[in-house]
Formats: structure tokens, C-alpha cells, sequence
């Protein structure tokens, strides 16, 4: 897997990932030490991003901030393709009545407005990282379904598949050790580029303040706090806007990698 697509993708998500690992052990300040006297301070070597309206270090908050909207955005997805791959396998081998439920709930929440049933979700419960997670599955979850269950309807009546009958395999053998191996790379790519979704998504949240809570930092609600004075401090915005625009072009440029890949 060589393609320049791919390379980019890599090396943008070492970066922002290995600057947010780092943020474990080492920031250059205190992400929530204010300091009044270096209010919008512009990036120096002492700064490199800069300091906000509180005298706050952007570098550390946006240090801080990544590590929450990872975790959050890998939460999320690797809990959606969990739960939609596996529905979306059992309903496709399954079929007739149990395949048409499962679908018509799905065409259920998508006829939602995505973001609208994930603010009523977070509304209604504590806000906290978990809750986001949760909140943000139900936009994901039925994506995933479709990819596992068009999959599935691919493969259910292949010889391989008819032979593994012959020879007595249950049904759970047959989908997850003879036709999921087989649905790896398109599941791959759909999982990489859903993180991209799914940081999107989580700055959407926290932007409009229902996502990551203060202190703690997020990069979308630094986008938020910092839209009052844009224009007499623009370091504030672009740094986590930077953020968002680089991850997001990391996991697109991957999963677009992957692909290819397949393709050829």
C-alpha cells in the first residue's frame, strides 16, 4: 500500500496523534493556567501557538484538547462498526422478516437530521465524553449496517460459504470466520473514514456546547470561545480549526488509501 493518498494520511496521523499521546506526560504549560498579563500574546518560541483571552497557553489546550476529541471520535466509531457491522451481518444472513426490521429501523434514524437526534440525546443525559460517544453511535450505527449487510448478501450464497453448510458449520462460524474475513478491507476503509465523520461531528457538538465540558479544552468549543475576538486574535481559532482541518484530511487520505488499494 504505496499510494500518495495513503502516505499523507499516515504522516498527518502520527502528528496530531503522537502530539496528543505526548500531552500525557508533557505540555509546555498548564492547559488551564491563566495568566491576565499575556493575554493575546501572538505565537512566539515562548507561545508557538500563541495565548488566548485568559493569558492561556493555545498550544497546551490544543495539546489537551486532541487527546478528548481522539478519544471521543475513536470511541464513537469503533462502537458503531461493533454494533452496526454485527447487525448488519445477522440481518443479511438472516434475511426475509428479521432483515426487514432491522432496515426499517435503520431507514428510521436516518430519517432524522443526524445532528438533531444526537443534541436531544446529550440534552437529555449528563454531557461527559461516554455520553457523547453514546450520542454519536446512533449517527453512525446505521452507515455501518448497510456496509456489513450489502457485504453479507455479496458472500451468503457463495460456494465457500455452501460447502462450510455442508460440512456442518453454525451460523455464527459461517458469518464471522468465513465471510467477514472477506468484508475486512471495505470495513477498514469505511472505519477510517468515519473517524473523519466522527471528528467533525464531535467539534460540531462541542462548539455548540453540548460536547466536552470546561476546563477541560476540545478544539470545537476553542472555535466557539474564540469567535468573539477572531479578528484581534485569529491565533485562537486557527489553531484548533488547523487541528480539525488536519485530522480530518489524515483519516480521509488513509481510508482513501485503503481504497485504492482495493481496487487495484
Amino acid at each position: 500500500m504505496r499510494s500518495a493518498d495513503f502516505k499523507i494520511g499516515v504522516s498527518l496521523a502520527v502528528l496530531v496523534a503522537g502530539m496528543s499521546a505526548l500531552s500525557f506526560i508533557y505540555t509546555p504549560y498548564t492547559y488551564n493556567e491563566m495568566e491576565p498579563s499575556l493575554r493575546f500574546i501572538g505565537p512566539s518560541l515562548s507561545h508557538l501557538m500563541g495565548t488566548d483571552n485568559f493569558g492561556r497557553d493555545v498550544f497546551s489546550r490544543v495539546m489537551i484538547g486532541g487527546r478528548y476529541t481522539l478519544a471521543v471520535s475513536i470511541l464513537t466509531v469503533l462502537g458503531s462498526v461493533v454494533m452496526g457491522g454485527s447487525l448488519g451481518l445477522i440481518s443479511g444472513y438472516a434475511g426475509g422478516i428479521w432483515d426487514e426490521l432491522v432496515m426499517r429501523l435503520m431507514d428510521a434514524l436516518t430519517s432524522f437530521p443526524g445532528i438533531l437526534s444526537a443534541l436531544v440525546m446529550v440534552a437529555l443525559m449528563e454531557n461527559g465524553p461516554f455520553t457523547l460517544s453514546v450520542a454519536l453511535l446512533v449517527l453512525f450505527v446505521p452507515s455501518y449496517v448497510r456496509i456489513m449487510r450489502s457485504g453479507m448478501l455479496q458472500y451468503k450464497n457463495a460456494d465457500f460459504v455452501k460447502t462450510a453448510e455442508i460440512m456442518g458449520a453454525s451460523h455464527i462460524r459461517i458469518i464471522f470466520a468465513h465471510i467477514l474475513p472477506n468484508l475486512t478491507t471495505p470495513l477498514l476503509s469505511a472505519t477510517v473514514l468515519g473517524l473523519s465523520n466522527a471528528i467533525l461531528a464531535e467539534a460540531t457538538m462541542s462548539y455548540l456546547g453540548l460536547g466536552i465540558q470546561p476546563p477541560v479544552p476540545s478544539w470545537g468549543r476553542m472555535l466557539s470561545e474564540s469567535q468573539n475576538f477572531l479578528f484581534n486574535a485569529p491565533w485562537c481559532a486557527l489553531a484548533p480549526g488547523s487541528m480539525i482541518m488536519l485530522t480530518v484530511i489524515a483519516f480521509h487520505c488513509i481510508g482513501e488509501g485503503i481504497r485504492q488499494k482495493a481496487r487495484n
